[in-house]
């Protein structure tokens, strides 16, 4: 499972790719909490059943704050500068904050509208027999991309190790890191935002 340093290592880096001129330490700060608010439903999860990976990992929270940041720009309620923080902070939003959870092991995408946990994790690949394969989506009954719902997906964290109470003496695990993958991205995200920052401190 994605931990919260890859969920901001993304983020920091839709942070210094689409700010441009707009990139300073508040604009990024503003987009590694867009990045980092999604997690927070792990301790919403604690009261609401099924809540972690569903009420603020819901595709519907971006799409309601584009529309949001769409009608600001429409009506110029917000300078060009903020509009291009508010962008990339969304941009952070979605793929740093939401998009980890769904293509590791999945995010309740549409709830509360649609009560069900997707996960696109999967291959793509080119074969010399069978052409084109890809497992990220499965279209027929049964396939891989249905989790559960909030009955019966329950996600393990430091903060909520079991669904229901946790067991005395349980062990309390709060990743960092969990690949060479998530490593190297974490590595990758530090060189690229400390080289911003190092450019915007000259």
């Amino acid at each position: 499972m994605p931990s919260t340093l890859v969920h901001l290592a993304v983020g920091g880096l839709v942070a210094a790719g689409l700010l441009g001129a707009a990139f300073d330490k508040r604009a990024l700060t503003l987009c590694l909490a867009a990045a980092a608010v999604p997690d927070l439903d792990t301790f919403l999860g604690l009261w609401v059943q099924g809540g972690h990976r569903a009420m603020l990992h819901t595709l519907l929270l971006p799409v309601a704050l584009g529309v949001g940041l769409y009608l600001a720009g429409r009506e110029r309620t917000l300078s060009e500068t903020q509009m291009a923080v508010g962008w990339a902070a969304l941009g952070a939003l979605v793929f740093g904050g939401i998009g980890p959870d769904l293509f590791t092991n999945g995010v309740n995408a549409f709830w509360p509208v649609h009560d069900e946990f997707v996960r696109l994790s999967g291959e793509a690949l080119l074969s010399n027999q069978r052409g084109f394969v890809q497992t990220f989506v499965e279209l027929q009954p049964g396939g891989s991309t249905s989790v559960g719902t909030t009955e019966t997906v329950h996600y393990r964290t430091g903060v909520d190790a079991a669904a229901g109470p946790d067991p005395k003496n349980v062990e309390r695990i709060f990743p960092l890191v969990m690949s060479g993958t998530q490593l190297l991205l974490v590595l990758t995200s530090a060189v690229v935002v400390g080289g911003r920052l190092l450019d915007d401190y000259r």
